[in-house]
């Protein structure tokens, strides 16, 4: 028999009770609760190199971490990690798989989802491409007083540096730890430095790749190339990521006629911004923090990298809030069920739950209900959360009461967790316990 609900309970809204996976602050080059960098002052003179020790990983061990002493930092679980093509094939055609499975395994250990980069180089002369590349073919050393260093342009560093990257795919795309692939390209860090120099046959190589590569892991790709976006689109659902977020030039003027053009991409994959400088940066030159909460929030943010720097103290409020509202975020605000059933019952429940958010969630993240009572009955669902757009929806829940339960009053829960990231967290006053919400009672009759 199918029992219809006849009791509804209603529910308010409050800020979750921990961070939900695959949105919000991320942690840079560090896992979840590590150190912070120390402030940095930027200085003109300097062309902008502060932060030239601090951009690959592993950290040197002579860089300063005092930044908890300095600053806020929100809990985070997403870590941004981008690594040297050389630390990871010191030599020619040796990979160094087990440097991946140490980060891998840092984030899982944290319950942390991996953004992941392969960068070609950075800046300095330590951070340049394998020494074996520059027996090859020629490679270009950064220009006196110059920040950015460009690749070489010679196909075999394209064919080369692809085939590192297909390693990794082939080793790492089905592991759940991986978030999402941040696409790289030629330049300083991936980002696009003189990609005007290659052909459009290399440049293509580079993005085919990616897309051969990953099967299962998101990718990401930079904002800017729009034409390369919507080229990747064609093939895969492409997130984008946007560097010197806070910035006014990026922020007022760089974006906005870019990001008109890629407008609906966030329906499909996520958005993520990395930060020009750092907060204290942005509150020592004045930058305005409300207008670029407002800006993000309505170009539908997921994430954002504050790169492990601190955050001030007294923009810790204004920074929650964009928390609260960045990526995903659900709110129940009713729940309705039979109040008694039978064994062998099916039992049918209505969710009506909102996403206060400004995105979707990307993961399809199992729905569970669980029975409580003398023992514990768990169900999972066939709800897609990634249905789940802004807004309002309303669920069905069918589940059948085992022939075989004890009579009993069972509390109803609810639960949304994968491993290994845990749980999604309801913005909601339901009472909350171990991972799970009580959301009513039902009595097993005899």
């Amino acid at each position: 028999m199918l029992r219809e609900p006849d009791k509804t309970k209603y529910f308010d809204y409050t800020v979750e009770k921990g961070q939900n996976p695959y949105c919000g602050i991320m942690s840079f080059q560090h896992f979840r609760g590590e150190e912070l960098y120390s402030d940095i002052v930027v200085k003109p003179e300097n062309n902008m190199c502060e932060t030239e020790n601090v951009e690959c990983y592993p950290i040197p061990d002579h860089v300063e971490q005092n930044g908890r002493e300095q600053g806020y930092y929100p809990d985070n679980t997403v870590a941004y990690i981008r690594v040297l093509w050389k630390e990871f094939e010191p030599e020619q055609g040796v990979y160094d798989y087990g440097f991946i499975e140490d980060i891998i395994a840092k984030a899982r250990s944290k319950r942390q989802s991996l953004i992941f980069r392969l960068m070609p180089h950075s800046t300095r002369a330590c951070d340049d491409v394998p020494e074996w590349l520059k027996k090859l073919i020629p490679c270009p050393e950064r220009p006196e007083g110059k920040r950015i260093k460009a690749s070489p342009t010679d196909p075999l560093f394209i064919k080369l540096f692809c085939d590192a990257v297909r390693k990794i795919g082939e080793r790492f795309d089905s592991d759940p730890v991986f978030d999402a692939i941040d696409i790289s390209m030629p330049g300083a860090w991936g980002e696009g430095y003189n990609l005007h120099l290659y052909s459009d046959e290399d440049i293509g190589t580079i993005f085919d790749t990616y897309v051969e590569s990953f099967k299962s892991t998101q990718l990401i790709s930079q904002y800017k190339h729009t034409d390369i976006l919507n080229y990747l689109r064609q093939r895969t659902n492409i997130g984008w990521r946007a560097d010197g977020l806070g910035d006014p030039h990026h922020t007022d003027e760089i974006y906005p006629p870019l990001i008109e053009q890629i407008s609906d991409y966030w329906k499909t994959a996520p958005v993520s911004f990395e930060s020009y400088w750092w907060m204290t940066e942005w509150k020592r030159k004045g930058w305005d923090l409300d207008v670029i909460i407002e800006k993000t929030l309505n170009w539908h943010i997921s994430s954002f990298n504050p790169k492990s720097l601190p955050i001030p103290y007294e923009w810790e409020k204004k920074v929650r809030y964009w928390i609260s509202k960045m990526g995903y975020h659900y709110r129940i605000n009713s729940f309705s069920y039979p109040e008694k059933a039978l064994p062998s019952d099916s039992i049918k429940m209505i969710l009506d739950v909102e996403n206060v958010g400004v995105a979707p969630s990307y993961h399809k993240i199992p729905l569970y209900i669980r029975l409580r009572g003398n023992d514990e009955y768990v169900f999972e669902t066939d709800i897609d959360i990634r249905k789940w757009m802004l807004g309002k929806h309303k669920e069905e829940i069918s589940i059948d009461i085992p022939k075989n339960m004890p009579a009993g009053r069972y509390n109803i829960d609810i639960s949304i967790y994968d491993d290994p990231v845990g749980n999604v967290y309801f913005a909601t006053d339901a009472d909350f316990n171990d991972g799970w919400y009580e959301l009513g009672e039902i009595n097993i009759c005899n």
